[in-house]
């Protein structure tokens, strides 16, 4: 059994007091960025995505939907097991406190109280859609490697990863790494997601 499959039957684990603000440096195969978290934009957010970096949820994952100008997005796990157990493990939703402009970090969600695994961060200003529905109350911000994020591959576009809300997410859930390797080798990787040590 591997260790996240083990971390997941351990309750307690998800239940971690969460620092008020913390760094996680994403390593990828475009290079490495760093997303500061703060608990006092979306708590909900920063609870869940706190857990899922310790848990290396999101390492050896794939940057699967990549729009330019607009978003970059991931966080199904590679393994198909994995990601289908915490599919539907879902959080309620946070009152907007940022906006979602450039370098701003959000869960993508298919409707209210529905933020899960999945995570966008902008590309461009998208203020005019996501700050009017509920759920992308954005929870940190990159502040470095903003230019390691927008050269992320985005060739494909929609086509290898979108439709969260359309229900066409189901090929990545059942097939993994394995299907996107082979249906969109460009997409770059995340090799892991670590939390910072404070100074």
């Amino acid at each position: 059994m591997t260790y996240l499959l083990c971390l997941l039957l351990v309750l307690p684990f998800w239940h971690h007091k969460t620092p008020e603000v913390f760094r996680v440096k994403f390593e990828t195969t475009a290079g490495s960025f760093i997303i500061e978290a703060h608990r006092n934009w979306s708590p909900h957010g920063i609870d869940r995505f706190y857990d899922l970096v310790r848990a290396k949820y999101y390492d050896d994952s794939r940057f699967f939907r990549v729009v330019p100008g607009h978003w970059v997005q991931f966080g199904i796990n590679g393994n198909p097991k994995i990601a289908r157990q915490q599919r539907h493990i879902t959080i309620p939703d946070d009152t907007l406190k940022q906006h979602n402009t450039l370098g701003y970090v959000a869960f993508s969600n298919t409707g209210p109280n529905t933020r899960s695994t999945q995570v966008y961060i902008n590309l461009g200003d998208n203020t005019a859609r996501n700050d009017i529905e509920a759920g992308f109350a954005p929870f940190g911000q990159v502040v470095e490697g903003m230019d390691v994020v927008e050269k992320l591959y985005g060739g494909y576009g929609e086509h290898s990863g979108g439709g969260m809300r359309a229900g066409h997410q189901d090929q990545m859930f059942e097939g993994g790494n394995a299907y996107l390797d082979r249906e969109f080798p460009k997409l770059d990787q995340l090799i892991r997601a670590t939390i910072m040590k404070s100074n």
